[in-house]
């Protein structure tokens, strides 16, 4: 990768590799509780190790199916959710899968109303907020920070947020690795996009080379 300036190697990289995983799966990000559940699922789905493709594909079919709520996901039979899995061939986890999202979902109705908002209200810092959503089954250190890092477009006090994956892949695209300097190289709004190409920057070296 030839030098260049941060800001020049940041607008590269969202213009070729800046779409956050929230917009893969089809969820239009707002702070609205349908929008933040998804998000929820799609940080769980994320979290196994499995292709972030298949993940996002399974996180569609779920929505596909009208599970875009906890209310519509614990009401929906075990084997409705692993069908919807299926489709996304998310089938390696498929089974254990469905039954966390029903477990989900329920904890998230009985604990915060069905309201990921209520969830982010009772957090006091960010470091809470991550302990919060581990709470959830299927969700641990990977997951939290796929939802910290993709939530942070519409709730504010979360930015700048950056975790490890982040750092790994700003380093290797050249551009700081502190969240506070590397949200200095863009508007606030697309911050979580460029946070999003600096995790694809981690798991795939040759974004790196094939940048100006």
């Amino acid at each position: 990768m030839a030098t260049t300036e941060p800001s020049d190697r940041a607008r590269a990289v969202l213009d070729r590799h800046g779409k956050t995983y929230a917009e893969q799966a089809g969820i239009k990000l707002s702070d609205k509780p349908s929008a933040l559940y998804r998000l929820l699922v799609l940080s769980m789905l994320l979290s196994a190790r499995i292709d972030a493709g298949i993940a996002t594909a399974a996180a569609r079919e779920l929505s596909k199916a009208g599970f875009r709520t906890p209310e519509r996901m614990a009401a929906a039979t075990w084997q409705q959710r692993v069908d919807a899995l299926g489709r996304g061939h998310y089938r390696r986890y498929d089974e254990r899968t469905s039954t966390m999202l029903g477990d989900g979902a329920q904890l998230l109705l009985d604990d915060y109303a069905g309201d990921l908002r209520r969830l982010h209200g009772a957090a006091t810092s960010t470091r809470q907020l991550e302990s919060l959503i581990q709470r959830f089954p299927g969700v641990g250190p990977t997951g939290s920070a796929i939802f910290c890092r993709e939530v942070q477009g519409v709730w504010p006090d979360v930015a700048p947020y950056a975790d490890r994956r982040v750092h790994d892949g700003a380093r290797k695209l050249g551009l700081p690795e502190s969240a506070e300097k590397l949200a200095e190289l863009v508007p606030n709004a697309e911050f979580p996009r460029l946070t999003a190409a600096c995790v694809r920057a981690a798991l795939d070296p040759s974004i790196a080379d094939d940048l100006p």
